[in-house]
């Protein structure tokens, strides 16, 4: 039988789904935008990459707060140290990734 603490949601969890996904749709609308208009042939400003980047960087963070409940949290108080430690490096490889990502794209823009 499921533990009765472990049935209800973390108060975060619901906010963070709504994040994520919300970012996500403002991602993969804002990419089909910048696809219509270097179709037909429009000049796109570098400052217009801002809502991508911040769009990802939102979908990035919701998701390591999620992954922060499942695996963190959700872990028994004697191997909790444990998980933050490797919750920690993976937080900055994904966010490491990210930003290698981010400057890479505004580098080659900025030398086209």
């Amino acid at each position: 039988m499921p533990d009765a603490n472990q049935s209800q949601a973390h108060p975060w969890r619901k906010p963070l789904l709504i994040t994520e996904f919300s970012a996500l749709a403002v991602l993969l609308v804002s990419m089909a935008w910048f696809s219509s208009r270097t179709e037909s042939g429009a000049e796109l400003s570098p400052a217009w990459l801002l809502i991508p980047a911040a769009a990802s960087l939102a979908v990035f963070i919701s998701f390591i707060g999620l992954m922060y409940l499942r695996w963190v949290v959700a872990a028994a108080a004697e191997r909790r140290t444990r998980h933050k430690i490797v919750f920690l490096l993976l937080v900055m490889t994904l966010l490491g990734v990210w930003a290698y990502g981010i400057a890479n794209t505004w580098i080659s823009l900025s030398n086209a």
